[in-house]
């Protein structure tokens, strides 16, 4: 493994926690800021929407800059952001510090795939992808135990202090372990280096794709870019259509008490870090056929988890099996839409904010379905649904790909 992706997964990692362990701290920060629980979460729904619009503007920026220096640039972003909110004085700066810390997220998974997969050889471009993700899933698993221990014992701003030495740690790990070619592409062919070959060498090939910006738009007149983003959108809102009233699902329905919620989630998160790895693995053998599965996996686990719900033993399962199938798309999905975008950053950056659109989707409509007294099995349901709008799309996209070779 190239020491530069231990360095990426590093910083996902500490993005990963900064996004997921403010859950377990949230009734610490409202109490020492006296606001409300509403004003509190906006420290949750303000990081996400800032991910969303920092994927694109801070790619759109940064377009004809080198890739490595962007990259640090990013993880110092992070440093600061997650520094205002250890010395907050108020909720304002606090809030302003999520803010901050959450630009860089966007852009950071989306030009650190480009930087990943650029560090191996092409055959294992999405396992490469899938390592620096895997920083974000275990920091999936960690996240809300992390701070809601740090927080109990030192207090709320301990956990971001912490969270702010990994990211210096990240970020000399990517100044000093990432290759300066890492993330180049040829201004002729547009085509990638291979790790030891020409490209990687001082005389290689310019650091950053023709024509900056305008080339990267362009990538987007690409129908495989399009279906590629709304296949990933889909994904996640079929997932987390699901994830986000499973408590209720676990409560209500399963049996379980409130206390057994957190453990409950962390199998869901260790099933993301597996899905994550496998997914890598399983899209550098045939991508399109491996997506494809992967998205049928997940229809048929969320419709399979409504139907046994009111078992407590299938309910532990099938929330492992929603992790492994709810992520193993994720590096395929990724090295996908920047091949068809022929390396633009900006492709890249887009489908995490595909993501979380998805994510919000997946909500809201989840959210609809409790309401109209369908019951808290049917977020479930409405994931099926939504997952198998995203296999169809994928099918399509497939197929399309097939065609026109």
């Amino acid at each position: 493994m190239p020491s530069g992706l231990v360095a990426l997964a590093l910083g996902g990692f500490g993005i990963g926690l900064t996004e997921f362990l403010i859950a377990g701290l949230l009734p610490q920060v409202a109490s020492s800021f006296a606001v409300s629980e509403a004003a509190a979460g906006w420290l949750i729904s303000g990081y996400a929407l800032s991910v969303a619009v920092g994927a694109i503007a801070l790619t759109a920026a940064t377009a004809r800059l080198p890739r490595k220096p962007v990259l640090v640039g990013l993880v110092a972003l992070f440093v600061l952001g997650n520094l205002l909110s250890a010395i907050a004085p108020n909720y304002p700066v606090m809030l302003l510090g999520r803010i901050v810390a959450a630009l860089c997220h966007g852009s950071f998974f989306g030009i650190g795939s480009l930087v990943a997969r650029s560090l191996v050889a092409p055959q294992k471009k999405s396992q490469a992808v899938a390592v620096m993700f895997a920083g974000l899933t275990v920091a999936n698993v960690l996240g809300v135990p992390f701070g809601a221990l740090v927080g109990e014992r030192w207090g709320w701003r301990a956990a971001f202090w912490a969270v702010t030495a990994i990211g210096v740690l990240a970020l000399a790990g990517i100044a000093a372990l990432v290759p300066a070619w890492a993330g180049r592409v040829h201004p002729a062919t547009g085509t990638e280096p291979v790790p030891g070959g020409p490209a990687a060498t001082a005389g290689g090939p310019d650091p950053v794709p023709p024509g900056g910006l305008r080339a990267q738009v362009r990538a987007f007149r690409s129908w495989q870019v399009w279906l590629t983003l709304a296949a990933t959108a889909l994904s996640y809102g079929g997932m987390f259509g699901a994830f986000s009233y499973i408590a209720y699902t676990f409560t209500e329905v399963s049996g379980f008490a409130s206390a057994d919620v957190a453990w409950l989630l962390m199998v869901y998160g260790v099933g993301l870090v597996v899905g994550n790895l496998v997914g890598g693995r399983a899209a550098d053998r045939d991508r399109d056929r491996a997506l494809v599965l992967a998205l049928l996996a997940l229809t048929l686990t969320l419709a399979l988890f409504g139907l046994l719900a009111g078992s407590a033993t299938a309910s532990v399962v099938l929330v492992f099996v929603m992790g492994v199938t709810g992520f193993a798309s994720v590096p395929g999905m990724i090295t996908r839409v920047t091949d068809f975008a022929h390396g633009a950053a900006l492709a890249a950056s887009a489908n995490v904010s595909a993501s979380n659109v998805g994510n919000a989707l997946g909500a809201w409509l989840g959210g609809l379905a409790i309401t109209a007294g369908l019951g808290y099995t049917s977020p479930l349901y409405v994931g099926a649904g939504i997952a198998l709008l995203s296999t169809v799309v994928m099918v399509i996209a497939a197929r399309h790909a097939r065609n026109t070779k």
